[in-house]
């Protein structure tokens, strides 16, 4: 009797397409799969893959499982990507992004081109811009890291490195910035070094330049640039512990605006920039489709976090008379108009005269360079590169400024300049 494996047909058409399956007895498609979304060109499916998923995109070159296992399942992975053995669900990998054994990459995470990561990575909701390099066991979920030019000069996280991203309430409402969306577009900002065998406590703000000393735990926000940080540990102490508290409820909220602004900021750019670099390439808009899905996908997430967050205040108020005050309670009762103003698209036209000379400049840029979007980026005038910042730095600074007002209780963004 003729052993064949599930999916047998989707397997043989794959193969009579050009894809490289040297086993295909240990092959696994499921029946969703859209054929037509798998190129012939130069992709590698080595012995134990798994595809699955009715929006799953594979480009050309993409080679799947050299060192381990993949799943694939409803991700979106652009040219030349290599993801060499783990699970991979609802993210999208730009071109040449790459991940090694071990990996576990969850929904809504964006892989931009050349970012990579070693052996044993977790990530979940997040971010990293082209050439960011993540090393071995580390966990990395919630958090945007930019930073760095190229491969011999990008922001790195060291090995065993931890984003505490759950604190003892079980809130996640911990999203971290590393850099920021409108700089680190431009890919002309110093990289950021957070070194092994550490861990950032969110939501935290780190700015470009600056190195975090192996073995530091970071606790507060760094809006310096280019310093050495050394962490500080903790004394050993036995306290009372106030559950649901939140003594630092104005920074956490004023963190996850400033997150939410940059989501914000980047599906701009999305949509005004990187659209024409994925127009015309095989599967380009797919891909680009699946990054907008992402980044509204990170949206809610923030939004849903927010949410858990002020319902666990108001159910412990409700249980302490008189604990809760003004500004917790304004939190709680007006959580719902974050979400109005997201839905508020008077936002997405806020820096018009900085979006259209960017653009103008662009376009030009674009032509000459041959439509590689960061040959593009980086040959950019530094005034034209201003211009783009400003811009993006509008999106965030409006939608921060339109918080702000609705919640005038918290008393946000005092210090920042909206």
């Amino acid at each position: 009797m003729e052993l064949k494996p599930s999916g047998y047909n989707k397997i043989m058409a794959l193969i009579k397409k050009g894809v490289n399956i040297p086993n295909p007895l240990t092959i696994h498609v499921g029946d969703e799969v859209n054929m037509d979304n798998i190129s012939a060109n130069g992709v590698v499916l080595y012995p134990g893959c798994r595809i699955y998923g009715e929006k799953t995109v594979i480009s050309a070159g993409v080679k799947l499982g050299y060192e381990a296992p993949v799943t694939v399942d409803n991700c979106q992975l652009g040219p030349m990507v290599e993801l060499k053995g783990g699970y991979f669900t609802q993210s999208v990998f730009l071109e040449s992004a790459n991940m090694g054994s071990g990996a576990q990459v969850r929904e809504a995470c964006i892989l931009e081109e050349q970012a990579s990561g070693a052996h044993c990575v977790g990530l979940k909701q997040t971010i990293l811009f082209p050439f960011v390099t993540l090393g071995s066991l580390i966990n990395f979920c919630d958090c945007l890291m930019a930073g760095g030019t190229s491969r011999k000069n990008h922001s790195e996280v060291g090995s065993s490195y931890i984003h505490f991203n759950f604190t003892p309430e079980g809130d996640k409402a911990t999203a971290s910035l590393i850099g920021d969306v409108p700089r680190g577009v431009m890919l002309n900002k110093p990289p950021i070094f957070l070194g092994g065998q550490g861990g950032m406590v969110g939501p935290i703000r780190i700015g470009y330049g600056n190195t975090i000393a192996a073995g530091s735990i970071l606790r507060r926000d760094l809006d310096v640039e280019d310093k050495l940080i050394v962490g500080k540990g903790h004394h050993g102490a036995i306290i009372d512990r106030i559950p649901v508290a939140y003594p630092n409820l104005v920074r956490i909220i004023e963190n996850n605006v400033l997150y939410i602004g940059n989501l914000l900021a980047l599906e701009q750019w999305y949509i005004h920039v990187r659209k024409m670099f994925f127009e015309g390439k095989e599967f380009g808009m797919l891909i680009h489709a699946g990054v907008l899905e992402k980044l509204q996908m990170a949206k809610d997430e923030r939004i849903k976090r927010l949410k858990d967050m002020a319902a666990k205040i108001k159910q412990a108020s409700e249980k302490q008379e008189g604990w809760i005050n003004s500004a917790k309670k304004e939190f709680c009762e007006r959580i719902g108009l974050v979400e109005e103003v997201l839905k508020n698209k008077t936002i997405d036209h806020e820096g018009a005269k900085e979006q259209e000379r960017f653009l103008d400049t662009l376009m030009k840029n674009k032509e000459q360079y041959g439509g590689n979007y960061i040959e593009v980026i980086q040959n950019l005038p530094s005034a034209v590169s201003k211009n783009g910042t400003k811009w993006l730095d509008s999106v965030v600074k409006a939608f921060c400024r339109k918080i702000a007002q609705e919640f005038p209780a918290l008393n946000m963004f005092k210090k920042a300049s909206l």
